[in-house]
């Protein structure tokens, strides 16, 4: 099995900061592409911003030039330094990977956390 544990949401207020964390465990032969999802009350879950294996990355318009996103291959982590924050990025904030375990070498598999709440207060 494997598990995603995401640390580090909470309160802040407005032009705030905060650094969430996604812990990866389990029976992993190889994570490729990693990523940070959110979903605000009434709307639909979108993606934040994802880093491939090699580095690359990518971000919604909405989070560009504010958020960062990073892993340590090492520590299979991903995070996501969010500065600037404002009411409108409050909503519970989801880890994904796409990881391959040792049982299936040659199947790569979506796995979720199970969310962590971002709340921005003006």
């Amino acid at each position: 099995q494997v598990h995603l544990v995401e640390s580090g949401g909470g309160l802040v207020q407005a032009g705030g900061s905060l650094r969430l964390s996604c812990a990866a465990s389990g029976n992993i032969f190889r994570i490729n592409a990693m990523g940070w999802y959110r979903q605000a009350p009434g709307k639909q879950r979108e993606l934040v911003a994802a880093i491939t294996s090699g580095g690359s990355t990518n971000y919604a318009d909405s989070v560009k030039g504010r958020f960062t996103i990073s892993r340590d291959n090492v520590k299979n982590t991903v995070y996501l330094q969010m500065n600037s924050l404002n009411p409108e990025d409050t909503a519970v904030y989801y880890c994904n990977a796409h990881i391959t375990t040792t049982q299936a070498i040659n199947i790569v598999r979506n796995y979720w956390g199970q969310g962590t709440q971002v709340t921005v207060s003006s």
